[in-house]
């Protein structure tokens, strides 16, 4: 089991780039696509993702010595160091029993398909540390109720309560993805849309506002302001104020505007490739589903970067970027420094998945989410670093704390990793996953009447 662990943490080492494409080759011989086909297909994807990680990258590096240097300039002592997510998934894959996370991920994916209770094929098997971190959390939070054996047992099953979650809501938005990405035949199987059950009570209230419950995307913000909502116009605008915000230099005022507005530019430009990858793969397997059941149709799930070239998830981004910095600043009870996790990608996946790209009102939840982020980031920093003393993902130095202040789908990992705490008399992290099943059902039915009705999204 050692070895199998090795050789599996070895091809994950790979990357995203190169780990999900070979899924995405394997998959498309299985149901019938020419060798040469399935090749290119799986390698127009990595050249889709490494484009995507390089602009990301290219992106943070930019944004993040800018907004550190925003706090640096008031004087804020925040204690906690923000990791981002690379700390999580040290932690995740240093655990002694991550890698038979894999069988039971695929096993109830399999199961889920033969019985008919989803659409998805989950490819994105990459993301497995994601349940891994949820289980370890779990184990390390019951341990001292229940025991090592039973602690253990608990965090797998948690773990694959998760990942039924995931499949549902890969199933529920998959209309509205393709809509929206003009992608057919995917969905996201990412738990940072998980954000977005928690925001869907607030939109129901916000799309009551006639001036909120009407198309507002990129496109429609392009028609009321014109030249200033291009991309790339837009991404020099919004790197300009970060620079003089940051009291940069003018030259590196300039450069930074550059960077953004490069940023901006290229994203759509990386997601066409996206679909080149996809569209192949996704009849491929329609086709194969239509031969074995009939009245099926199966979707494949992925990471969220194939909805990269919406510019809403930018605009959203960018706009998270200054709130999140103000937020820390003054927020009660917040203690991270937001600054490996500045670039929150996952805040706006979700709000653009609930509003339908509305960009108004996903500046809103974005603003009134991004506390939960630094919350659940400050809340989870003592029990994150006892983790990585105690699995030596991370080396930390005595008193130190870290943690992530991007964490993706922050409520529901809190509330699941803890809710066995309602042994020591706390409840509340119960009562969010009451919360969440509820606004999860309510939702579920919501974009499934969508779907049947063929609504137009709003």
């Amino acid at each position: 089991m050692s070895v199998l662990g090795i050789v599996i943490k070895w091809i994950l080492g790979l990357g995203a780039a190169i780990f999900v494409p070979i899924i995405i080759i394997i998959a498309g011989l299985i149901v019938g696509m020419k060798i040469k086909d399935a090749i290119s297909a799986g390698i127009t994807l990595g050249v889709a993702f490494t484009g995507m990680s390089m602009l990301i990258g290219f992106m943070s590096d930019a944004i993040g010595p800018a907004a550190k240097a925003m706090l640096t300039h008031t004087g804020i002592n925040l204690p906690i160091v923000d990791g981002g997510w690379t700390t999580l998934s040290a932690i995740a894959w240093s655990w002694p029993y991550a890698f038979l996370m894999f069988p039971l991920m695929i096993g109830l994916n399999i199961v889920m398909l033969i019985i008919n209770k989803t659409k998805t094929f989950n490819a994105d098997l990459w993301n497995v540390w994601g349940k891994i971190f949820t289980g370890v959390a779990v184990a390390a939070v019951s341990k001292p109720y229940f025991g090592t054996a039973a602690s253990i047992a608990l965090a797998f099953i948690v773990a694959g309560i998760q990942i039924i979650f995931e499949l549902k809501m890969a199933d529920m938005y998959q209309y509205r993805i393709e809509k929206l990405s003009g992608i057919p035949g995917v969905t996201c199987t990412h738990k940072m849309g998980f954000t977005s059950i928690f925001m869907f009570p607030i939109d129901c209230v916000l799309k009551k506002i006639p001036a909120l419950n009407k198309r507002f995307d990129a496109a429609a913000l392009k028609d009321k302001i014109g030249i200033f909502a291009e991309s790339h116009v837009l991404g020099f605008i919004l790197g300009i104020i970060f620079g003089i915000l940051a009291k940069y230099k003018v030259a590196a005022i300039l450069t930074l505007g550059i960077q953004a507005s490069c940023a901006l530019t290229l994203f759509p430009v990386i997601s066409k490739y996206f679909m080149m990858a996809l569209e192949p793969i996704s009849s491929a397997i329609s086709a194969f589903m239509n031969k074995k059941f009939e009245d099926r149709t199966l979707v494949v799930g992925l990471d969220w970067p194939f909805m990269g070239g919406a510019n809403e998830i930018w605009l959203a981004v960018f706009w998270a970027i200054p709130v999140t910095l103000l937020f820390s600043m003054f927020l009660p009870g917040n203690e991270i420094l937001p600054f490996a996790g500045i670039v929150n990608n996952a805040i706006a996946v979700a709000a653009f998945l609930v509003t339908g790209g509305n960009i108004i009102r996903m500046l809103i939840l974005v603003t009134l989410f991004a506390p939960a982020y630094l919350w659940v980031g400050t809340i989870m920093a003592p029990f994150i670093s006892d983790l990585a003393r105690s699995t030596g993902a991370v080396a930390l130095k005595t008193g130190e704390l870290i943690s992530c202040s991007s964490i993706d789908g922050p409520i529901q990992t809190y509330a699941f990793s803890h809710v066995f705490k309602i042994m020591d008399g706390n409840f509340f992290p119960l009562v969010l996953c009451v919360i969440f099943v509820v606004c999860f059902v309510a939702l579920y039915k919501y974009l499934g009447k969508e779907e049947a009705e063929g609504r137009e999204i709003n």
